[in-house]
């Protein structure tokens, strides 16, 4: 009994039944199947030991040989599959021309030269009127992107997704923040599978299993919404749903650990250690941002653990926007100098929300 209780892989104790405590043991081999019961002690103490009330009786069932096919394929049915399926790598398709705005819609000041504007070092404190602006763009933003994830289907181009997003802000009297900024050529950001961020709508068909990251940011009445979300398309493998699953929730811990007074490097520390538990890396290089007049400002919000300095402040706005890989968190950027992909071509997930620093927490604003 020795030698199968150390090959023992799994000691499950039951509740108390009839005053004995009852266990189950497994072993390893695929054809045996132990159970065990500790025995009651025995009213007349002493002897020779086989009286101790730590006794134990051990039974062995034979396993059928159908039995065992059984056990093997509801356990194969029940693990969650841990790699990803392979996909073809990621490549640039065509590019269509930028989408006109009707001369009527107000546009950002960074439209006036194709350079990468510089990150503002004003943090954004927009105050009561300011804050009713932010959510009226915030609150855009997120329809648009919920409206968006509707179009998140095989055989549809990303090109498609970016003239239906295109047409819901300017029909709402507002301007695509992405279109002309840094001389980016598109209203909207489609980041699919590997794809880390800043991914430039093409004609690439979407594929059944692909994941994509669709990044909204509206300029309404002269204040910038920005939210994202990171969709499936089709039949998507376990692996990386459950990579989806879990950046969403690091981007929840992360607003979470918000309030008035609280350090900004909690939220890279809350983030690390969710993403931690399931080995999924977190990308160092984007940031979130402050956000409001100006499209990106201070503070820069790490999502990786950090000593960096500062505090929030109530009534400040800015994004949280983490990105989680199934591997490495090292980059390529292709020569459009936007496209960063996954060194490794491992998939990528990314979710953001807007969200405005009160005194008790934090209020999302571009929750819809």
């Amino acid at each position: 009994m020795a030698s199968s209780l150390s090959r023992a892989a799994t000691l499950q104790l039951s509740s108390f039944v009839h005053g004995e405590s009852s266990l189950l043991l497994f072993s390893n081999s695929s054809s045996n199947l132990f159970l065990g019961t500790f025995l009651p002690p025995s009213p007349s103490g002493g002897g020779n030991g086989l009286h101790s009330p730590n006794r134990l009786l051990v039974v062995s069932k034979k396993r059928s040989g159908l039995e065992e096919a059984m056990r093997i394929r509801r356990e194969r049915e029940l693990k969650p599959s841990t790699t990803p399926k392979r996909r073809a790598p990621l490549r640039r398709a065509r590019v269509s021309q930028r989408l006109p705005v009707p001369d009527h819609i107000p546009k950002p000041p960074y439209l006036s030269s194709n350079l990468l504007p510089e990150i503002s070092t004003e943090f954004q404190i927009p105050g009561d009127e300011g804050i009713a602006h932010m959510r009226a763009a915030c609150e855009l933003a997120a329809r648009v992107l919920d409206q968006a994830g509707t179009l998140v289907r095989p055989s549809v181009t990303t090109n498609e997704i970016d003239k239906a997003v295109h047409q819901m802000i300017i029909d709402a009297g507002a301007y695509p923040s992405p279109l002309g900024y840094g001389g980016f050529p598109k209203s909207v950001c489609t980041s699919v599978n590997e794809c880390m961020c800043h991914g430039i709508p093409d004609s690439r068909q979407l594929q059944d299993g692909d994941i994509i990251n669709i990044d909204v940011t509206v300029y309404l009445n002269g204040y910038h919404g920005d939210t994202s979300k990171t969709f499936l398309c089709g039949n998507v493998d376990q692996a990386t749903k459950r990579l989806v699953k879990v950046t969403e929730e690091c981007l929840e811990r992360g607003i979470a650990a918000c309030k008035d007074g609280a350090l900004f490097r909690k939220i890279g520390k809350k983030i690390s250690e969710h993403a931690d538990k399931f080995g999924y890396g977190v990308v160092e290089r984007f940031v979130g941002h402050g956000v409001g007049t100006v499209f990106h400002s201070e503070p820069l919000i790490f999502h990786v653990r950090n000593d960096g300095p500062g505090f929030m402040v109530e009534g400040q706005t800015f994004t949280i926007e983490p990105i989680l890989t199934l591997g490495s968190t090292d980059c390529i950027t292709w020569e459009d100098n936007w496209t960063t992909l996954t060194a490794d071509g491992s998939p990528a997930a990314q979710f953001e929300h807007t969200i405005l620093i009160t005194k008790t927490g934090a209020e999302i604003l571009t929750k819809h």
